[in-house]
């Protein structure tokens, strides 16, 4: 009897803790009526505003790992408030949201991502001002990740 109370209390303990987590919130967008590639088309491409890393090649699409930086003084007037990253080919497109403040310092993330297949990986970054900047990289995969080859 103490065992499954220390488990259901355990388990209990740590939901708790994963839905506190504020900072990536993984199928949502920070304007509901958007979906990610309307983002995308909404977004102007920038070559140093937004640098998205990402292998040319992934031999596995299970964990491709993919690094955000995005150009921003992280001011109180001046900051990203979100970053989306998006695969078009994938059952799901939106891969990821993380929401940024000015107390997170530097805009900068780091993930690992799951690919069906050979496709673009976009980057968007979400403004102070409301303007939407982005990046791209295509990722070859080998072998698919999420169902596909």
């Amino acid at each position: 009897m103490v065992r499954r109370r220390f488990l259901m209390l355990g388990s209990a303990a740590v939901s708790m803790l994963v839905s506190r987590a504020p900072t990536c919130r993984a199928a949502a967008v920070a304007d509901d009526r958007s979906t990610p590639l309307d983002l995308i088309e909404r977004a102007k491409p920038t070559e140093t505003k937004v640098i998205l890393q990402t292998p040319d090649i992934a031999e596995n699409g299970n964990t491709v790992p993919v690094t955000v930086t995005v150009d921003s003084p992280m001011t109180a007037t001046d900051y990203v408030e979100a970053i989306h990253v998006v695969a078009e080919k994938n059952p799901k497109p939106l891969l990821a949201t993380f929401q940024l403040t000015p107390a997170s310092g530097r805009a900068e993330v780091q993930l690992r991502v799951r690919l069906s297949s050979t496709q673009t990986v976009t980057a968007i970054a979400q403004m102070s001002d409301g303007s939407l900047w982005k990046a791209s990289h295509e990722v070859k995969v080998t072998i698919g990740g999420c169902g596909g080859g």
